[in-house]
């Protein structure tokens, strides 16, 4: 298949206790169910505190308890989903099928040379590829060539997890030590993101919180209802654009337009909202246009669906997967709006071959900080227009406000920009400059503590060792 598995084959025949447990269990791997479903294990998938000894050793016994009731939530959580109607034939997928490719195979090995040498020397080297499909606290579904476990951080890597965003998320590349016996791994690293769609926690925190890794396209929905708002789309698309994805449009309940002109006075906002993105008219009810969706989106390639709640994302995503998987409910009656529905995050496969990441839906949107060099990308991709007729001002410094020879305002007048489109832009850039404020001072206080702890360390030693 690739140099991994080659690789992989090579380490089984390492004589380890926890290689020859693996090797020995290999004919188990069929037992497992495709991704995201209950496999008949999974009321099992638990086990008892003997079963989980050697699992629990990598783990701080403080968090042992939480470990416990994290795998039994998340078991409850698979049984659920298979008691919903939606179990099918267990599949062994390869590694291509879930995305991997000679990128990944560079990035592996430079993982493997960066790991510990008591990593290497404790677990032999018996780790594999897996990808995150499912996340519940600290225990993740994860799903490889070889079959599908619930997975825990070892001690070590978690260590190395320093922020909430150094913890793996759906779509993550990981590397995990198999337990094919009780259908369990340890995951022992994190494989580098090549795209992080994440946005700020809510509240007053500034932390990045990953919502999809690896995604290559960012399908942002939205319904061509009451819940329409170009803002959110423009806020969603610097999002997408920061991540390394590409946004795409989506404006479900087609069946609910009256006629095809509004369906093209929407298409028009979507449009302007995101320059430059595809655009695509669903409705997952009747089928309309899924057709041509399922066709944008590439086999091997990752798709996360962005939203706020109540625009239908859960029903595309049935849609789109050809089951019914995620919950729905109906909408309201008063003002004809959706429901908050998913709670979770969930990798799915589409039957062209594409994976699908669904999330719950997003109440509040805030903007990420990057590196100097990256911090506002998002939102000149998105706001290409309004930058470049700034470009065309007479002063570098213009202000867009009274400036004689601004050409932006121009612009407005003319009816080539919208004013509404400058003031989102002006917002977002006062928003993204709050949050590097916030993210620097946040990190001189940090330094100020560790400088203070490290001088008091420091003047506790020399009187312990007062000069002769």
């Amino acid at each position: 298949m690739n140099e991994f598995n080659f690789k992989t084959n090579d380490s089984h025949k390492k004589e380890t206790s926890h290689t020859n447990e693996h090797n020995k269990n290999n004919s188990n791997i069929s037992q497992f169910e495709n991704i995201g479903h209950a496999n008949d294990r999974a009321p099992d998938a638990v086990g008892t505190a003997d079963d989980n000894a050697s699992l629990l050793s990598d783990i701080d016994i403080d968090d042992a308890l939480l470990v416990e009731v994290n795998a039994s939530s998340l078991a409850g959580t698979l049984a659920d989903s298979d008691a919903a109607g939606d179990a099918t034939e267990a599949v062994n997928y390869t590694l291509e099928a879930l995305g991997w490719d000679e990128s990944w195979d560079a990035a592996w090995r430079a993982w493997e040379e960066s790991v510990p040498e008591a990593v290497h020397r404790r677990y032999g080297e018996a780790w594999v590829p897996a990808r995150v499909a499912q996340s519940h606290k600290r225990l993740y579904r994860v799903i490889g060539a070889g079959g599908e476990w619930l997975a825990e951080p070892s001690g070590q890597a978690r260590a190395s997890m320093l922020t909430p965003a150094d913890w793996p998320a759906v779509g993550d590349w990981v590397a995990v030590v198999p337990r094919p016996a009780d259908g369990r791994a340890v995951l022992v690293g994190v494989l580098p993101r090549r795209t992080r769609f994440a946005r700020k926690v809510a509240g007053s925190r500034s932390d990045a919180q990953v919502v999809a890794a690896n995604a290559n396209t960012a399908l942002l929905v939205t319904s061509m209802t009451s819940d329409f708002e170009p803002r959110r789309l423009e806020r969603y698309a610097a999002l997408a654009y920061d991540s390394g994805t590409m946004p795409a449009v989506v404006l479900t309940k087609a069946d609910a337009v009256a006629d095809a002109a509004e369906e093209s006075a929407f298409v028009a906002q979507a449009m302007q909202a995101v320059p430059g993105a595809d655009v695509f008219t669903v409705s997952a009810q009747n089928g309309t246009g899924m057709d041509r969706l399922l066709a944008y989106l590439a086999p091997g390639s990752t798709v996360v669906l962005v939203g706020s709640s109540g625009v239908g994302k859960s029903t595309l995503a049935n849609a789109l997967t050809g089951s019914t998987r995620m919950a729905t409910q109906a909408v309201r009656e008063d003002d004809n709006r959706g429901r908050h529905t998913t709670t979770h995050r969930e990798l799915m496969a589409l039957p062209n071959g594409a994976w699908l990441i669904d999330t719950p839906g997003m109440r509040e949107v805030g903007l990420t900080t990057g590196t100097d060099e990256e911090s506002g990308l998002g939102i000149s991709h998105t706001f290409q227009d309004v930058e470049s007729f700034a470009e065309q001002c007479r002063y570098r410094d213009c202000r867009h406000e009274r400036e004689p020879g601004c050409a932006i305002l121009a612009a407005i007048e003319t009816g080539e920009l919208e004013s509404n489109r400058l003031q989102a832009y002006r917002k977002l850039q006062r928003e993204l400059a709050y949050a590097d404020r916030r993210e620097k001072e946040q990190a001189k206080r940090v330094m100020n503590e560790a400088a203070k702890k490290l001088s008091k360390y420091a003047k506790s030693a020399q009187r312990s060792n007062p000069k002769r």
